[in-house]
């Protein structure tokens, strides 16, 4: 059983590298420029006719209230990566647990393999094709049911349309529905797939799956 990497944790951390440290990086800039400028000014004014000094404890001001935006900035960035280091933590729980995701990606085993579908209106006809990684069609399954209640189950008993067995493996499934005018009905595709790993792509949690599908841990729709 393969658990999360850290080197993975450390790419999820790194990409979320933190706004409010360049922030503050030139926000100090911005306040040694502010310090040379006053000095500048005070060495240089008229002892007869004094600077108006309210304009620079505006600007003062100003950079008081960025600075304080900034602090909480980061507050909130460390809260963030502190969430996300416990939300990996419970997504690495899932490795080894079977989900169930919308996918269409299937993991032949032991000679059989089940997908489900669920259709957003009633069609006239459902087939299912099974195919290889090169597209071919290993085998088609015609007369499913075509209500639009709930999700149907399939299961593929692993033998080809000669009636031969298919070694186990990843497959694709795809289904087909059509209503009483032969108008494509939309639908969605299930399967379960058992989580070999949690990878990470741009700072973003993916569960990995014995069947060769990748699914964000939010579109899980059951696990046991």
């Amino acid at each position: 059983m393969e658990s999360i990497s850290s080197t993975s944790t450390a790419a999820a951390t790194a990409a979320t590298t933190s706004a409010a440290s360049a922030s503050r990086d030139k926000l100090d800039a911005d306040y040694q420029s502010f310090l040379k400028l006053l000095i500048a000014q005070v060495s240089n004014q008229d002892p007869l006719e004094p600077m108006d000094s309210t304009t620079f404890v505006s600007q003062l001001a100003q950079l008081t209230q960025v600075e304080q935006s900034i602090t909480t900035n980061d507050t909130l960035e460390k809260i963030e990566a502190r969430l996300g280091a416990a939300n990996a933590r419970e997504d690495a729980m899932l490795i080894g647990r079977e989900v169930l995701v919308p996918t269409d990606r299937i993991a032949l085993a032991g000679g059989t393999a089940g997908f489900s579908y669920a259709l957003n209106g009633t069609a006239a006809s459902v087939s299912a094709r099974i195919l290889g990684d090169d597209g071919t069609e290993l085998r088609r399954i015609d007369g499913l049911p075509g209500g639009s209640e709930g999700r149907h189950e399939v299961i593929w008993d692993g033998l080809d349309r000669d009636g031969l067995r298919v070694p186990d493996g990843s497959f694709r499934v795809e289904v087909e529905a059509l209503d009483a005018d032969d108008e494509p009905v939309f639908l969605s595709t299930y399967a379960e797939g058992q989580v070999e790993r949690v990878a990470f792509r741009d700072g973003t949690p993916v569960l990995q799956l014995a069947s060769g599908a990748e699914v964000s841990p939010d579109s899980i729709v059951g696990i046991r």
